[in-house]
């Protein structure tokens, strides 16, 4: 993490996206610092997990720039971009779903294992090291989300509320310096957003990393978030403050409702 908690990490700048003749999003500013929680919200179809998906790597703006660690991730692979330290959870949840929760976890450390196939068959020495080294790690995790109870159990298997919990583990797992949580508590009920909320919060003051969220939950968003950016018809709208965005007319009008 950066020294200065006000350094931006992540700055996007005048970022365009079209499909054929749909502008999904029509230039994007937008800077993620060092020491927050920043939320994107906005309607449905405004355009959030579009940002998500260009910062890592799934779709290509035709024009803008993304800029982390003075590269632009513009044109880069989405395995390229999770190796610089960009991880995120999926709204739709993208689980190996006929696996455990632990050999999930052991998938996302894949991108930090420096040995070949065949001396992972072989499993003795160095290779046998430095697999006892990353179940540590995914240990630690499993620890700080709650998942003794689950980590052998088949995730397929699993109720909802919990999958989510893997996703967001296995984005841990990946060691992230950014993190991207793409409606984490889609779905849930309000039991389970408040465990979710306590572990992302866990997760920024003891992980230290920056966290990007889109989440429609506005309760959530107020109350865990530090700036929030706010989209419609792929337009940023507003950012500031979440007290700020709270009484800004604009959002009031095109997310919140009015009278």
């Amino acid at each position: 993490m950066p020294q200065n908690k006000n350094e931006t990490v992540i700055r996007i700048a005048n970022l365009f996206l079209r499909f054929g003749g749909l502008q999904a999003l029509e230039d994007i500013d937008l800077e993620v610092r060092a020491a927050e929680i920043l939320a994107i919200i906005g309607p449905n179809g405004a355009g959030k997990t579009c940002v998500l998906n260009c910062i890592n790597g799934f779709y290509h703006p035709y024009r803008g720039e993304i800029i982390y660690q003075d590269r632009d991730l513009i044109g880069l692979k989405p395995h390229k971009i999770a190796t610089l330290g960009i991880a995120r959870t999926f709204q739709n949840i993208e689980l190996y779903s006929g696996l455990s929760a632990l050999d999930n976890l052991m998938a996302a450390r894949h991108i930090h294992m420096r040995h070949g196939a065949l001396l992972g068959c072989m499993f003795f020495g160095p290779t046998r090291r430095e697999e006892i080294a990353h179940r540590e790690q995914i240990e630690e995790i499993i620890d700080l989300l709650e998942m003794e109870a689950i980590r052998k159990k088949v995730v397929g298997s699993l109720p909802y509320g919990q999958r989510k919990k893997v996703d967001l583990a296995r984005a841990l797992c990946m060691d992230p310096t950014v993190l991207l949580l793409d409606e984490p508590m889609a779905g849930m009920n309000v039991e389970e957003k408040e465990d979710m909320a306590r572990f992302i919060l866990d997760v920024y003051e003891i992980k230290k990393i920056p966290i990007v969220l889109v989440e429609h939950d506005m309760d959530v968003v107020m109350d865990i978030t530090h700036r929030v950016a706010v989209l419609d018809f792929g337009i940023k709208i507003a950012e500031g403050l979440p007290q700020e965005i709270k009484n800004d007319q604009k959002v009031i009008k095109a997310y919140l409702g009015e009278e």
